[in-house]
Protein backbone atom coordinates (compact mmCIF):
# COMPACT_ATOMS: atom_id res chain seq x y z
CA UNK A 1 0.00 0.00 0.00
CA UNK A 2 1.22 3.45 -0.79
CA UNK A 3 1.12 6.17 1.83
CA UNK A 4 -1.39 7.88 -0.44
CA UNK A 5 -3.89 5.18 0.61
CA UNK A 6 -3.94 3.47 -2.79
CA UNK A 7 -3.26 -0.27 -2.66
CA UNK A 8 -0.60 -1.67 -4.97
CA UNK A 9 -1.72 -5.26 -4.42
CA UNK A 10 -4.45 -6.85 -2.29
CA UNK A 11 -5.10 -10.34 -1.07
CA UNK A 12 -8.38 -10.95 0.73
CA UNK A 13 -9.57 -14.06 2.50
CA UNK A 14 -12.33 -15.79 0.56
CA UNK A 15 -11.19 -13.86 -2.54
CA UNK A 16 -13.39 -10.84 -2.03
CA UNK A 17 -12.67 -7.52 -0.36
CA UNK A 18 -14.84 -6.09 2.38
CA UNK A 19 -15.64 -2.51 1.22
CA UNK A 20 -15.60 -1.21 4.80
CA UNK A 21 -12.16 -2.71 5.40
CA UNK A 22 -10.84 -1.28 2.13
CA UNK A 23 -11.82 2.19 3.36
CA UNK A 24 -10.30 1.50 6.79
CA UNK A 25 -6.99 0.42 5.26
CA UNK A 26 -6.86 3.56 3.11
CA UNK A 27 -7.64 5.81 6.08
CA UNK A 28 -5.07 4.08 8.28
CA UNK A 29 -2.32 5.20 5.94
CA UNK A 30 -2.63 8.72 7.39
CA UNK A 31 -2.18 7.28 10.89
CA UNK A 32 0.95 5.46 9.76
CA UNK A 33 2.33 8.70 8.29
CA UNK A 34 1.62 10.58 11.53
CA UNK A 35 3.19 7.85 13.69
CA UNK A 36 6.26 7.74 11.46
CA UNK A 37 6.65 11.52 11.67
CA UNK A 38 6.25 11.48 15.46
CA UNK A 39 8.82 8.69 15.72
CA UNK A 40 11.35 10.79 13.79
CA UNK A 41 10.60 13.94 15.79
CA UNK A 42 11.12 12.11 19.08
CA UNK A 43 14.34 10.59 17.70
CA UNK A 44 13.09 7.04 18.26
CA UNK A 45 14.54 5.92 14.96
CA UNK A 46 12.79 4.66 11.89
CA UNK A 47 9.29 3.29 12.49
CA UNK A 48 9.24 -0.35 11.41
CA UNK A 49 5.92 -1.70 12.68
CA UNK A 50 2.63 -0.38 14.00
CA UNK A 51 -0.56 -1.97 15.32
CA UNK A 52 -4.05 -0.51 15.62
CA UNK A 53 -6.35 -2.78 17.60
CA UNK A 54 -10.10 -2.72 18.02
CA UNK A 55 -12.71 -5.03 19.55
CA UNK A 56 -13.14 -7.18 16.47
CA UNK A 57 -10.02 -6.63 14.34
CA UNK A 58 -6.38 -5.60 14.50
CA UNK A 59 -4.54 -3.76 11.76
CA UNK A 60 -0.83 -4.65 11.66
CA UNK A 61 1.48 -2.54 9.50
CA UNK A 62 5.10 -3.11 8.49
CA UNK A 63 6.84 -0.20 6.78
CA UNK A 64 8.83 -1.17 3.70
CA UNK A 65 10.11 2.20 2.43
CA UNK A 66 9.35 5.91 2.60
CA UNK A 67 6.45 5.39 0.20
CA UNK A 68 5.06 1.92 0.96
CA UNK A 69 3.93 -0.41 3.70
CA UNK A 70 2.40 -3.84 3.92
CA UNK A 71 -0.55 -4.51 6.19
CA UNK A 72 -2.63 -7.32 7.60
CA UNK A 73 -6.12 -7.17 9.04
CA UNK A 74 -6.54 -9.83 11.68
CA UNK A 75 -9.86 -10.85 13.22
CA UNK A 76 -9.99 -10.92 17.03
CA UNK A 77 -10.05 -14.73 17.07
CA UNK A 78 -6.81 -14.89 15.05
CA UNK A 79 -3.34 -15.32 16.51
CA UNK A 80 -1.78 -11.87 16.86
CA UNK A 81 1.73 -13.31 17.27
CA UNK A 82 1.34 -15.48 14.19
CA UNK A 83 0.01 -12.49 12.25
CA UNK A 84 3.05 -10.39 13.17
CA UNK A 85 5.34 -13.27 12.27
CA UNK A 86 3.71 -13.81 8.86
CA UNK A 87 3.79 -10.09 8.10
CA UNK A 88 7.49 -9.98 9.03
CA UNK A 89 8.13 -12.98 6.75
CA UNK A 90 6.24 -11.31 3.90
CA UNK A 91 8.30 -8.16 4.46
CA UNK A 92 11.55 -10.11 4.19
CA UNK A 93 10.37 -11.80 1.01
CA UNK A 94 9.24 -8.51 -0.55
CA UNK A 95 12.21 -6.46 0.67
CA UNK A 96 14.21 -6.77 -2.59
CA UNK A 97 11.29 -5.13 -4.43
CA UNK A 98 11.72 -1.98 -2.32
CA UNK A 99 15.51 -1.57 -2.56
CA UNK A 100 16.40 1.41 -4.71
CA UNK A 101 19.55 0.90 -6.78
Amino acid sequence: MGFDGIPVEEVWRNDYPDPDLEITVAECSSLVIAASRANRQEKLGKLTEMTISGDSKSFIVRLMSKEYFIAMILHSDGSFGRGRYELMRAGLILEPEFVHH
